[in-house]
């Protein structure tokens, strides 16, 4: 008797955060012992592929998604594959969209109990590339393949220097450098004048209005890591640092709670001098070039 021919189409989430990634554990009635895949499942009649992933990332891990618009496509045949009893000519189609979830975003865990999943955690990508966790193929395979997003930015920034002082945003945990002091300032919208940015982002960052004068540097910073958005990225941010004022009788506070940024203060010219208050190295190179 000829296999009966059956053709799968699933979408599947790669998810991968500080070296780690997101995987789902078969169930043990799937009958091939402890083997992990990547979250997702298959994509139900009428459904679009990127909403198939988020709704089967949510049932498998609990977390919520974000994917980028287009996938990876692997293709599987397995001419004579055995399933519930019925021998199958088995084709599948797999679309693998890179994602990634909110900072901080919760332990994932099981939701649907009793399906195709029996787990949900992260795995170190090492365990992954050196076969030291049972995986699927296709999963080693995009795990390799992956790569941080490339991102470019554009920022810039005011310089306010003021009977000694210097005024300083610190970083918050949902940004690159937590915890390090930085010039106010941010990215520069689309079609937004550089100097336009700074004085939006100084009273979005600290309150107060500023007026924003010379060039003073540009400078750059590439790091890579997670970023606010929970997505793996190789950033490039080019900043534009102007010298700015302030109203003298102004004291400066964190507007945007949920923000990058978490505190803003006049911090002593000595102190930065001295590493008593560390500060990314923009600043540096601002009160360098000042």
């Amino acid at each position: 008797m000829r296999p009966t021919r059956h053709r799968r189409l699933a979408a599947y989430a790669l998810v991968v955060r500080e070296r780690e990634v997101l995987l789902t554990r078969l169930a043990p009635h799937l009958g091939r012992g402890e083997l992990w895949t990547l979250p997702g499942g298959e994509v139900e009649h009428g459904e679009h592929p990127r909403d198939a992933v988020r709704r089967e990332v949510a049932e498998e891990t609990g977390l919520e998604v974000s994917v980028e618009e287009r996938p990876a496509v692997d293709s599987l045949h397995r001419p004579r594959e055995r399933r519930d009893g019925e021998t199958l000519d088995l084709h599948a189609v797999r679309l693998v969209y890179r994602g990634w979830v909110a900072h901080g975003a919760s332990a994932p865990r099981v939701v649907e109990v009793g399906g195709s999943t029996a787990e949900a955690a992260w795995h170190p990508v090492s365990a992954v590339l050196d076969r030291s966790l049972p995986v699927l193929p296709f999963v080693r395979e995009a795990v390799a393949a992956a790569a941080p997003v490339r991102h470019q930015r554009i920022a810039a920034y005011g310089l306010v220097v003021a009977r000694e002082r210097v005024l300083l945003t610190r970083v918050s945990g949902s940004g690159f450098h937590t915890g390090r002091w930085s010039l106010p300032g941010g990215g520069v919208e689309h079609g937004e004048h550089p100097r336009d940015a700074v004085v939006r982002e100084v009273a979005e960052e600290t309150g107060l209005a500023a007026q924003v004068g010379r060039l003073v540097v540009v400078d750059d910073v590439h790091v890579q890591g997670t970023a606010p958005s929970g997505r793996e990225e190789d950033f490039h941010s080019v900043g534009i640092v102007y010298d700015a004022t302030v109203p003298d009788d102004a004291e400066p506070h964190v507007v945007e709670g949920e923000g990058t940024t978490d505190a803003v203060a006049w911090v002593p010219l000595v102190d930065v001098a001295s590493g008593a208050v560390p500060v990314v190295e923009l600043v540096t190179a601002a009160l360098e070039a000042r």
